[in-house]
């Protein structure tokens, strides 16, 4: 009986080692953030509807780092127009912003973070095989109007009605 408890308890370290090392492995290559970032088509008022192309050396790493990119992308790189779509301009178009206001974005990132808020992924992922690694697209929904009005009220961006 000592024996099946022994091998239960590590049975189970062995698994929480894994689940740590699978989140720090996501966390690795979302901090590098690599990621592509298109137009998907027209989305609701007040939403973008973007395919985020996420790499990464796990499938599903990449599939669940998706709507952190996506917002990511919306915030910082800003999105190319095609199918349908006009070119929009990054939220923050300061770059020094993200190094300044460092302790907000890696909360704001973080596992359970406030940017699960601002989207959602819709659809079937789209998964190449290159190389070593996977690069997964999945479209998501970003909810632009409610993200700029949270940026604005943290300080991150100034309001439209600002001024120049």
């Amino acid at each position: 009986m000592k024996r099946i408890i022994l091998f239960l308890i590590a049975a189970m370290a062995v698994s929480t080692a894994c689940m740590a090392s699978s989140k720090s492995k996501a966390d690795k290559d979302t901090q590098k953030w690599r990621y592509e970032i298109e137009c998907a088509g027209t989305g609701t008022a007040g939403t973008y509807l973007v395919k985020v192309w996420s790499y990464s050396k796990k499938q599903a790493t990449a599939t669940n780092q998706a709507v952190k990119n996506a917002v990511h992308g919306v915030m910082f790189k800003g999105v190319a127009g095609g199918r349908g779509c006009a070119t929009q301009r990054a939220m923050v178009t300061d770059p020094s912003v993200q190094s300044a206001k460092e302790d907000f974005f890696n909360r704001f990132f973080a596992d359970g973070g406030d940017f699960q808020k601002y989207g959602s992924a819709t659809g079937v992922p789209e998964v190449v095989k290159v190389g070593k690694e996977y690069k997964v697209g999945v479209v998501v929904s970003v909810y632009k109007d409610n993200l700029r009005k949270d940026l604005e009220s943290a300080g991150i961006i100034r309001g439209l009605s600002s001024g120049f």
